[in-house]
């Protein structure tokens, strides 16, 4: 073999669902890995909603964009097959940042060995970016105490439904807000959930009026949308809101307006937001802190594979329209 398939980023994405005319399939020469160099061939790739922002020409976020005609920014798992650096050898299985591509050159910085004895699913699913940033900002930012109420949007996706499991470990009452009865019934029945939210179907201030009878001390945001704003007025004294995520504007040209703040001054609210990329030094702690949790069985997981580099254009959509089931992987 002496070509692989790349995927670039040549447009900025527009308002709305992502087009695939912002990428562009190419066929690149298989390089050599040089001094201080490995070779990585991606077995299983993520695709994540911190994309978006990725894809943004926003200069100002929290990590620079994707710069265009270069190879979008994706995390995942693969096997070292040639090596010129002293951390690693050839067989070694690895995860990371490798791109839109079947095979990654790499320097060997943001790539770390997959010590545990678990399928590739299962690394880029729980121990890659979902359970990292489940762990940093639940038990980092968020400090749950056990008996507490917390809330979780997003709670069927990657990162959500192991912030509940965790939280479910620490003793709290966890309530998932989620998108279908199917989602509801999985963190509910499956994962231990205290209660779910149907965002699209149920009465959102009665269900979480009755589901969160104590109130809720801490809030897990994942998506925005309507929910948000009640949450906030359920919120008790002294409460936690961790912003992690905010999909449902994300293909939006305008956000939506967020919630008063006048139960932030009423509460005594504290509001924070965090991102991964500050944290990926602490990488070997959180899989420490995370780890525990995976190998007792409390977190448990599934995944949505779509099969061949390609399909990641298309599958970036199902993170608006919720057909994702489980964690989205790219099967390579």
């Amino acid at each position: 073999m002496t070509t692989y398939k790349a995927i670039k980023l040549v447009k900025r994405p527009e308002p709305g669902p992502v087009s695939a005319d912002i990428f562009e399939v190419t066929e690149k020469e298989l390089p050599k890995a040089g001094s201080g160099e490995i070779l990585i061939k991606q077995r299983q790739m993520s695709l994540d909603p911190a994309m978006f922002g990725w894809m943004s020409p926003d200069t100002e976020s929290y990590i620079p964009p994707v710069e265009l005609n270069t190879v979008m920014r994706s995390s995942g798992v693969g096997e070292v097959v040639e090596s010129n650096h002293p951390d690693f050898e050839v067989g070694d299985r690895v995860m990371g940042m490798m791109g839109w591509q079947e095979y990654a050159l790499s320097d060997g910085k943001g790539i770390n060995k997959v010590q545990a004895d678990v399928p590739d699913e299962t690394v880029l699913s729980v121990f890659a970016l979902p359970g990292l940033t489940a762990t940093q900002g639940l038990l980092n930012v968020g400090k749950p105490k056990n008996g507490e109420t917390i809330v979780v949007t997003g709670a069927a996706g990657s990162v959500g439904s192991i912030v509940g499991q965790i939280a479910k470990a620490e003793g709290l009452n966890v309530i998932g807000v989620v998108g279908s009865d199917e989602k509801a019934n999985w963190i509910v029945n499956e994962l231990g959930f205290d209660g779910a939210i149907n965002y699209k179907t149920d009465d959102l201030r009665d269900q979480l009026t009755k589901l969160t009878p104590d109130g809720v001390d801490l809030y897990f945001e994942n998506t925005g949308g309507p929910i948000q704003n009640l949450v906030v007025e359920r919120m008790n004294a002294h409460g936690r809101v961790v912003v992690c995520g905010m999909i449902a504007d994300y293909d939006k040209e305008v956000p939506s307006p967020g919630p008063s703040w006048v139960p932030v001054i009423k509460k005594r609210l504290t509001i924070q937001g965090f991102t991964m990329p500050d944290h990926f030094d602490q990488i070997p702690s959180l899989l420490q802190q995370l780890t525990p949790y995976v190998m007792s069985g409390k977190i448990k997981h599934r995944s949505h594979i779509l099969e061949g580099l390609e399909s990641a254009i298309e599958g970036l959509n199902m993170f608006f329209t919720g057909d994702n089931k489980g964690k989205l992987i790219v099967k390579l």
